[in-house]
């Protein structure tokens, strides 16, 4: 019998093309995770110029509003970013759900193979399915937040934000969340691409350092954020302007 009676008879010659949509589906959600997780670093270092003081964090504000560029502040260029973030935000979002247990039956298996198996790999992937969970409700807020109101961004309007409005909780469980869910995220990246060519033993050292230092990174933001809210509360709503914006802004005098 020939290998060709042999594939017609067991009825694979009835079969289709592999389907290769569950291979682009797995890329495009670790290209957006990869994204976020980097625009997560690059926004952390952004509200962390606090700790720089009100005028550093100023300008970076306004350097995202083009104010340097055009003379004036366009907070719409800010939520055209946010735009875009929140568009790969809920696409990521919803390839990852493709790959949640999708009943209680499913999600008691996967406990008890990690209870029983003690594996730290599925430990983590447990891990991300949790703040994952959490991340798009927190993450949705803070994004509709900054996309509706741009200008309440700067180093007044956002400690006051954090202290006046009383939303500093809010903003240290999800710094919490996404730096547990970005570090694990690219642990589990770098193991599934193979890049860097490192054991899973070192890149779980560097994934834990990284998450320690933005940990730490955030807290001390976040503290400053509420220092400056608490002195600011008798003036909430007022917007800072460093001395020398205000004196360009000011009209000048004309002569005798």
């Amino acid at each position: 019998m020939t290998n060709e009676t042999l594939i017609i008879h067991a009825g694979l010659a009835d079969k289709s093309r592999k389907n290769r949509w569950p291979a682009r589906l797995d890329l495009l959600q670790s290209s957006t995770g990869l994204f976020l997780a980097l625009f997560m670093w690059l926004h952390m270092g952004f509200v962390a110029s606090i700790l720089l003081g009100e005028s550093a964090m100023w300008t970076i504000t306004k350097l995202f509003e083009g104010y340097f560029f055009f003379g004036k502040s366009h907070p719409w260029l800010v939520s055209c970013v946010v735009g875009f973030v929140a568009l790969v935000f809920f696409a990521h979002a919803l390839l990852a759900v493709r790959k949640f247990p999708i009943n209680y039956r499913q999600w008691r298996a996967i406990r008890a193979h990690a209870t029983l198996m003690r594996h730290e790999d599925s430990t983590l992937w447990i891990g991300q399915v949790y703040t994952g969970f959490l991340l798009f409700f927190l993450a949705s807020a803070h994004l509709y937040q900054m996309f509706f109101w741009p200008q309440d961004i700067g180093p007044y309007a956002s400690s006051d934000r954090v202290w006046s409005d009383g939303l500093w909780p809010f903003y240290l469980v999800m710094l919490l969340v996404v730096e547990l869910h970005g570090g694990i995220g690219l642990y589990r990246l770098a193991v599934k691409w193979g890049w860097p060519n490192a054991s899973r033993e070192t890149l779980k050292k560097v994934k834990w350092a990284l998450t320690g230092f933005f940990l730490v990174l955030g807290l001390a933001t976040l503290g400053a954020y509420m220092k400056i809210g608490h002195e600011h509360r008798a003036h909430a709503g007022e917007r800072y302007t460093p001395a020398w914006a205000v004196e360009k802004a000011a009209p000048r005098k004309e002569g005798p």
